[in-house]
């Protein structure tokens, strides 16, 4: 992105004058609705969706962690903290070279998958900390792993729908692992990475009309208006067909619905990752039916992808200012000449 001068420094100086402020030792220090957490007399309270956690300082950081699921990741590997990892599950999701090459050296254990954790080798490896999202179905495993004395902290990154909300856990993470000062820069520069994006994309001349995801079934999954996707969209200054929806989840649509919502969309973005367009008719011919199939612009989710793992859903969770910079090229390409994909690809 090359924004002019004027406008970068205009955008400088306005996130330098609005810096904020430090929350004093016995406030809390507010992620979002569902997490947060302050430090006061040797204990560090985080909250955390329905569950509390009480951890004495004197056991951070945390030196040695396991992660159950891969859409944490991402933010190990912005902070530079990937040797904290001893264990993760499903490694074959994982895109990082780094975790891999630590997989590889043996210094991060595979301990299996959703389908069945290697809770042996869990319990044998002593982790200080499991970070996971929580799932109900596994409470029995969750109790298991907490009889050994080890800790489960629950982080429901995706239930954010504010997508600087999913780039402030990196604070949680650098309270925990001792990269308080390297998480508080790297979210603010995302921060205002995106800010300054948001506000390059109100230069554009139109506002295109977007639709989102695909059929599955026979139902269309579209996310609602309050959704993280509906937000980048808007941010990006298009118009989302179904932007005047109060959901803030996927809403189940037939073929019907989504057609005569989505006459006038010009792209058609997060359309899974196929490699050519003719595989939609494939799965739904009806998809020949509507203009955007035949005469928009169409996007998968395959920019960074590798066998089974997809960084969208990696380090993208994280970087929230390059998912929008991909908004903002495709909608608006003329505001960013120079820039080239990260994690979108046309599909054709």
């Amino acid at each position: 992105m090359k924004p002019t001068f004027l406008l970068f420094l205009s955008v400088f100086f306005l996130f330098s004058c609005k810096k904020e402020s430090k929350p004093a030792p016995n406030d809390w220090q507010i992620i979002s609705s569902n997490v947060q957490y302050k430090e006061n007399s040797g204990i560090l309270n985080l909250k955390s969706g329905k569950f509390s956690y009480e951890i004495p300082t004197a056991k951070l950081p945390f030196k040695r962690v396991m992660l159950l699921n891969a859409s944490l990741v991402g933010y190990f590997t912005e902070l530079g903290m990937e040797d904290k990892i001893i264990g993760i599950s499903s490694p074959e999701y994982v895109y990082s070279d780094k975790i891999h090459q630590l997989i590889n050296e043996g210094r991060i254990q595979n301990i299996g998958n959703e389908q069945k954790y290697d809770i042996e080798k869990i319990i044998a490896l002593k982790p200080d900390a499991v970070f996971t999202n929580y799932i109900a179905s596994f409470d029995n495993t969750y109790d298991l792993i907490k009889k050994n004395g080890i800790d489960i902290i629950f982080l429901d990154e995706y239930l954010e729908q504010n997508p600087l909300e999913k780039s402030k856990y990196l604070l949680v993470f650098g309270k925990l692992l001792g990269a308080e000062k390297d998480a508080d820069l790297k979210f603010n520069e995302i921060q205002n990475s995106y800010k300054t994006l948001k506000t390059l994309a109100q230069n554009a001349r139109k506002t295109p009309v977007v639709l989102a995801n695909e059929m599955y079934g026979n139902q269309w999954f579209l996310p609602g208006g309050k959704t993280n996707l509906a937000a980048l969209i808007s941010d990006a200054n298009a118009k989302y067909i179904n932007a005047d929806n109060t959901e803030s989840k996927a809403v189940p649509m037939s073929f019907e619905e989504v057609y005569a919502k989505s006459r006038d969309a010009e792209f058609w973005v997060n359309v899974g990752n196929h490699q050519e367009k003719k595989e939609l008719l494939q799965i739904n011919p009806n998809y020949a039916k509507m203009n955007v199939f035949n005469n928009g612009k169409l996007y998968t989710l395959s920019g960074k992808e590798k066998s089974k793992s997809n960084d969208y859903f990696e380090s993208g969770v994280v970087r929230a200012d390059l998912i929008l910079k991909d908004y903002i090229k495709i909608f608006h390409p003329e505001l960013l000449p120079d820039y080239n994909l990260t994690y979108l690809k046309e599909l054709k």
